[in-house]
């Protein structure tokens, strides 16, 4: 479905990684696979390192530490908040929702709307358009976005294809309406046939955890995972990608009224450096104008990666100017989506390390 606003914004953004990282020099010692054979995946994939939460840590937990952050360092108050939008694929609970913890923990109005919305690697264009859509309202001045997931404790360590990839993190946005900023397209689209490429097979009802469920057995290639973790079809979801995504981003940009060059950058989903730059050649954008480099710092966070691309890559360039950028988002669901705005001179853009307890 395509959407249109305007004189809408992010106006702030902060990312949160946990402290500790793991290197994927030490992940090979977990794989049942020959050493030059890892090192070749690393290569191309773009593994170095990786940001994963401590036992015991939630998504909300990094979420939480943003925002005292924030809060102390005078970025925004809790009063100021009108709409808390919480995405993710990790909650807290099955019930309540995440969201309405985070409220009662940071002592939010009882009039700010709380949601809660379960995506993965689109929910950063998901969530912001839902952000634009309750700008809308006249009591909405100040929305809040949070994307967080703390994936690493679905994934078996002995999955070569995923653990090294996946990574933990929280992004808060800030969006605000902000007169002048232009107009904002959006395209966001789904393949609910193809939902299963990317699951955690056990925990939900269909299939509840039991002793069963947590049973590791190795697939064709060496690795060895659970029900209980994440599984993922890479070459499926690798060709979803490089068929439905290119041509929605040329009908987008079209919509928008500009060509692929007419983009100063393209913050995308980061699922690894290689399915980047092959979207890059496809798109027939230069390899720096779409930075593909969160892999290899903190891993694929879901929906965390587009924020904290723009927060590794170009934080000071976004406190300092505007311009024309585009989101995309690729992956669960099948979801894929994206957005042409006017991006840039954000109140503050920043990277803040979680060390565990406050």
């Amino acid at each position: 479905m395509k959407y249109r606003f305007r004189d809408k914004a992010i106006t702030g953004l902060a990312v949160v990684v946990p402290e500790h990282e793991r290197l994927f020099a030490d992940d090979m010692k977990l794989f049942n696979a020959p050493e030059n054979r890892s090192r070749k995946l690393a290569m191309v994939m773009g593994y170095n390192a990786h940001r994963v939460v401590e036992k015991g840590v939630c998504a909300s937990d990094l979420a939480e530490a943003g925002f005292r952050h924030l809060f102390d360092c005078g970025r925004i108050r809790p009063e100021e908040i009108d709409a808390l939008i919480y995405v993710t694929l990790s909650p807290d609970h099955f019930m309540p929702p995440t969201s309405c913890i985070l409220h009662g923990k940071l002592g939010l109005r009882r009039d700010c709307f709380c949601l809660d919305i379960a995506q993965g690697c689109c929910g950063f264009v998901v969530g912001l358009l839902q952000a634009f859509q309750l700008l809308e309202q006249d009591g909405v001045r100040k929305a809040v976005l949070v994307n967080a997931d703390v994936l690493s404790r679905k994934v078996s360590p002995k999955d070569r294809n995923s653990y090294p990839l996946i990574g933990d993190a929280a992004t808060i946005a800030i969006v605000e309406n902000r007169e002048g900023t232009g107009e904002i397209h959006a395209d966001v689209r789904f393949d609910g046939t193809r939902a299963m490429a990317l699951k955690v097979p056990a925990g939900g009802f269909r299939m509840p955890s039991s002793p069963e469920t947590a049973v590791m057995k190795a697939d064709s290639e060496g690795n060895e995972r659970a029900p209980d973790n994440l599984v993922m079809d890479g070459t499926a979801v690798f060709n979803f990608v490089m068929a439905d995504v290119p041509p929605m981003l040329a009908d987008l940009v079209a919509d928008a009224g500009v060509g692929f060059a007419d983009i100063d950058k393209y913050y995308f989903h980061q699922p690894n450096r290689f399915m980047l730059q092959k979207l890059a050649e496809k798109l027939d954008v230069p390899y720096d104008k779409m930075p593909n480099n969160v892999v290899e710092h903190y891993g694929n966070s879901s929906g965390a990666t587009i924020p904290s691309a723009m927060a590794l890559n170009d934080a000071d360039l976004l406190c300092s100017k505007v311009g024309k950028v585009c989101f995309s988002g690729f992956g669960v669901g099948l979801t894929y989506g994206g957005i042409v705005m006017n991006c840039g001179n954000f109140d503050f853009c920043e990277t803040i390390t979680y060390k565990g307890e406050n």
